[in-house]
């Protein structure tokens, strides 16, 4: 099972195979109407990069990215777009990291150490690329770059959760609305906790069904978030009205807001087309085709330009936790 998919990646990164896994993101903002971005330098290489580093165990790619930018320069982020993953060979290992955009807003300063990073500096797109010392680390600048030429940098991000693993179906007797989850499922909902506060959604809609609830009620508690229920999102209203199930996704996207969607693996067939309507060629061809779509526990965000709500610009599928 592939860790994580992203329609930022070419093929050879979504088909690859690697023995290091590391992750950063490249923090940026607006000053004077310039597009600036965080470069720091690590004295125990001598060089001018990214905040990144390797996984630590049982930690998802996302978690790491948010972690390393904590960790190197001082600074919280909430993830925004996927920028291209670089590849490269250390020790004769096959090495990938992942980049994510993170906007800072105005005034946000880095806090440095002086063990992994000593100098952090806000400078400008073209200062940033004559300055990185891995010409490889220019592949995820450029993408944000672009990004930011094409209206497409600042986002705000849409998740999609299939609910975490139930007791089988087979076994339960009683009301199928209240069908729990199982003690793995109960695992995987911490974990998809995890997940979400790389991302920070603000607003959470739901399934009323208890494995729904049970898989989205450890980051609602964790946030003192009230979560939304959209009946219209259950399996059996799904199967009864599909057409009101694809209005209220469609009401969902349209408020371009942050926010997260828990629902059920037959829902999903009904929405997804929904979902590639709004994303160009490039990017929706990554949406799963096929059932089960999600395993239970895994996740999709979205990322939609601020104020936009027909268009979508990048897709992630996230492999559920596994114990």
């Amino acid at each position: 099972m592939l860790l994580i998919q992203r329609s930022s990646d070419p093929e050879e990164i979504l088909l690859g195979e690697f023995d290091v896994i590391a992750a950063g993101a490249i923090p940026w903002r607006i000053e004077d109407g310039e597009l600036q971005v965080l470069v720091i330098h690590r004295p125990r290489y001598d060089d001018w990069s990214w905040p990144k580093g390797k996984l630590d165990p049982g930690e998802s790619i996302p978690e790491c990215a948010v972690r390393e930018v904590r960790e190197e320069v001082g600074l919280t982020v909430r993830l925004g777009i996927p920028l291209e993953a670089t590849a490269y060979t250390v020790n004769s290992k096959a090495k990938v990291v992942y980049y994510w955009a993170a906007q800072l807003a105005n005034g946000a300063e880095p806090s440095v150490d002086g063990n992994e990073c000593d100098e952090a500096r806000w400078v400008g797109a073209k200062q940033a690329k004559s300055m990185l010392t891995n010409p490889t680390d220019s592949l995820p600048l450029d993408d944000l770059h672009d990004a930011h030429l094409a209206g497409q940098l600042e986002t705000r991000s849409f998740m999609l959760v299939r609910h975490a693993k139930a007791k089988p179906r087979a076994n339960w007797t009683r009301e199928e609305g209240q069908r729990p989850l199982a003690a793995t499922g109960r695992r995987q909902a911490l974990a998809v906790a995890r997940l979400l506060e790389c991302w920070q959604p603000e607003h959470v809609a739901t399934s009323p069904w208890l494995r729904c609830l049970q898989t989205i009620t450890p980051y609602v508690t964790a946030h003192d978030i009230k979560p939304k229920m959209v009946n219209s999102m259950t399996e059996h209203a799904a199967q009864r009205k599909p057409e009101k199930t694809v209005k209220s996704l469609g009401k969902l996207l349209d408020k371009v807001r942050s926010q997260v969607l828990c629902t059920h693996r037959p829902v999903l067939p009904l929405i997804l087309p929904l979902i590639s309507a709004r994303a160009p060629q490039a990017v929706r061809k990554l949406l799963p085709t096929a059932d089960p779509f999600l395993e239970p526990g895994g996740t999709i965000v979205l990322q939609q330009p601020a104020g936009e709500h027909e268009r979508i610009v990048s897709i992630e599928i996230h492999a559920p936790f596994a114990d």
